[in-house]
C-alpha cells in the first residue's frame, strides 16, 4: 500500500551528476520530497548492455553519487517499467522526471513507459540532458536528415548554438530513502579483479570530471589542434567517459571552452575541441534517424563485402600482438586502461578492417566491451566510417599504414615504449618495424622475433591490395 506523503522520482540514467541536470531541477521546483532512482536495465538493452569496463565506471560512479546525496540512491536491477510500477504501489508518486536517452531500446522502453504511467494518473516529463541539440530538431530544408558530417555541423547545429548556460545544482533537497537493492547487488564489479590497472588511470565522478575539464583547459587546449594527434603528449581532453555517463554536460563543457578561449585567445585551439564535440552530437544525430546503424551498414554495397572469417587474426589483434607496434600499443592501452587515444583508434581500427579483412562488428564488440567511454552512438558510428560504410565515412582506399603512423606520431617512440616495454630498447630507427632491424641490434636491444614480439601477421602491401581489390569488387557489384 503507497505511503501518504506524496514523492517525485528523478530517474537517473546518462546523468549521474547533480549541477546542470534537467529533471533534478525541475524536480525541485515541485517542494515534494525527492525518491532519486537508478535502474540497471538489462532486460530491455538485450544485446546493448554496458560491456565488462562500463560497469566498472557505472558501479563507482553510482557509488559517487549515492555519497553526493547521503546515500538516498536508490537503485535497482530489471525491467524498468516493473520496478516503476512496484515503487507506485508502495510510494504515493506524482511525477516522473528522466533526461532522455537516446538508444533506439531506450526511445522504444521510455515510449512504453511514459504512456503506461500517464495511464496511471502519473505527470510523466523527459528533458534533454545530454546533447547541445536533440536529434529531431535538426533537419536540411527537404526535411531529410543529414548525412555529411560538415553541412550538418555548419548549417544544422550551428543554427542552435550556442547551447543554453549550464544550471547550478538545487540547493535544499529533500530526499526520500527507499531501498531496493545494494550497489553490490548489482553485480557490475567481476569476481576477477582485472580492474586494478584501469583503476589506476580513472576516478569515475562529478567532482572528477571537473578536475579533468579544467585541466585539459590548461595543459591540453593551448596545444589541441597538432598535439591531439599524437598519443604520447597530453593533449587529448579525455572527458568522453563522463560525458557519457552524463557526470559532465555538454552545456557546460561548451560554455567552459567558449570562455577559456576568450581568456585564453585560444580561438583556433577552442573553436577545433568544439568542432569534434560537434561529431559527438553528428554521431548521436545518425543513431536517432538511422536506429540500424550498430548493425547494418548504411552503405548497401558493403553487404556483399567479402569479409574474412578468421578468429585468430581477431584474438591476435585483440591482445595487441599483430607485430607491428603502434597497432600493439593501442590495443594494449585499451586492455589496461579502458581507454585508446584517438588517433590510434584510426589506425587500429582500419588495420582490423583493412589490412585483416574482417568485419568492423568485430572490432565494434570488442571496444564495446573493454571502452570505459564505450557509447553506442559513437561507437557504431566511428567503426562504420573506419570500414568506410557509413554515412560519412573515409574512403575506403584510406588505409592507414601502421609504420607511417608511427613515425609521423610517436617519432620518439615514447607511446610504443610505455605499452610494450619489450621493444623498448630498440633505436627510434626500427621501433615503429622491429622486423627491419639487423639481427646484431636485435640482440643487443633484447628483442627476439616470434618469441617476446611477433613478427608481423601479414604485409601491409599485400594486404592493402587485398583490401582495394576487395573494394573494387563491390563497387562493380553495385553499379
Amino acid at each position: 500500500m503507497a505511503s501518504d506523503q506524496p514523492v517525485v522520482i528523478v530517474w537517473f540514467r546518462q546523468d549521474l551528476r547533480l549541477t546542470d541536470n534537467p529533471a533534478l531541477i525541475a524536480a525541485a521546483k515541485d517542494r515534494q520530497k525527492i525518491l532519486p532512482l537508478y535502474i540497471l536495465d538489462d532486460e530491455n538493452s538485450g544485446q546493448w548492455k554496458m560491456g565488462a569496463a562500463s560497469r566498472w565506471w557505472l558501479h563507482n560512479s553510482l557509488s559517487d553519487l549515492n555519497r553526493r546525496i547521503d546515500g538516498h540512491l536508490c537503485l535497482a536491477k530489471g525491467d524498468a517499467l516493473s520496478i516503476l510500477e512496484d515503487i507506485l504501489r508502495q510510494k504515493k508518486v506524482s511525477a516522473v522526471y528522466w533526461n532522455r536517452c537516446y538508444e533506439p531500446w531506450c526511445i522504444k522502453r521510455d515510449t512504453k513507459i511514459k504512456s503506461t504511467l500517464t495511464d496511471h494518473g502519473i505527470r510523466v516529463k523527459s528533458f534533454n540532458g545530454s546533447l547541445l541539440c536533440e536529434p529531431h530538431l535538426i533537419s536540411k530544408k527537404d526535411d531529410t536528415p543529414y548525412k555529411v558530417f560538415t553541412p550538418f555541423y555548419q548549417k544544422g547545429l550551428s543554427e542552435h548554438l550556442p547551447p543554453p548556460l549550464p544550471k547550478p545544482a538545487p540547493t535544499q533537497l529533500k530526499w526520500c530513502k527507499h531501498t531496493i537493492v545494494s550497489l553490490k547487488a548489482l553485480n557490475l564489479l567481476p569476481d576477477i579483479k582485472w580492474y586494478q590497472s584501469i583503476k589506476k588511470i580513472w576516478t569515475p565522478g562529478e567532482q572528477e570530471a571537473q578536475k579533468y575539464l579544467n585541466s585539459f583547459l590548461q595543459q591540453g587546449l593551448p596545444d589541441y589542434k597538432k598535439g591531439r594527434d599524437y598519443p604520447a603528449k597530453e593533449s587529448t581532453s579525455r572527458l568522453s567517459p563522463y560525458l557519457h555517463f552524463g557526470e559532465l554536460s555538454p552545456f557546460q563543457i561548451w560554455h567552459t571552452v567558449q570562455k577559456s578561449m576568450f581568456v585564453q585567445r585560444l580561438e583556433t585551439q577552442g573553436a577545433h575541441f568544439l568542432r569534434e564535440l560537434g561529431w559527438r552530437e553528428f554521431s548521436y544525430y545518425l543513431l536517432y534517424h538511422f536506429p540500424d546503424l550498430p548493425k547494418k551498414n548504411m552503405q548497401p554495397k558493403f553487404n556483399h563485402f567479402p569479409w574474412r572469417d578468421n578468429k585468430r587474426a581477431i584474438i591476435r589483434w585483440q591482445k595487441g600482438q599483430t607485430g607491428y607496434p603502434v597497432v600493439d600499443a593501442g590495443m594494449r592501452e585499451l586492455w589496461q586502461t579502458g581507454y585508446m587515444h584517438n588517433r590510434v583508434r584510426m589506425i587500429t581500427a582500419s588495420f582490423l578492417v583493412k589490412n585483416l579483412l574482417q568485419h568492423w562488428h568485430h572490432g565494434e564488440k570488442w571496444f564495446w566491451d573493454t571502452l570505459v567511454d564505450a557509447d553506442l552512438a559513437n561507437n557504431s558510428a566511428s567503426w562504420q566510417w573506419v570500414a568506410g560504410s557509413g554515412a560519412d565515412a573515409a574512403p575506403y582506399f584510406r588505409i592507414f599504414n601502421p609504420v607511417t603512423q608511427g613515425q609521423k606520431f610517436d617519432t620518439q617512440g615514447n607511446y610504443v615504449r610505455r605499452y610494450i616495454p619489450e621493444l623498448a630498447a630498440l633505436p627510434d630507427k626500427y621501433l615503429h618495424c622491429p622486423w627491419t632491424a639487423p639481427e646484431d641490434v636485435l640482440k643487443s636491444s633484447g628483442v627476439i622475433l616470434d618469441d617476446n614480439y611477433p613478427s608481423p601477421m601479414v604485409d601491409l602491401k599485400t594486404s592493402r591490395e587485398s583490401a582495394l581489390s576487395a573494394f573494387a569488387k563491390i563497387k562493380t557489384d553495385s553499379v
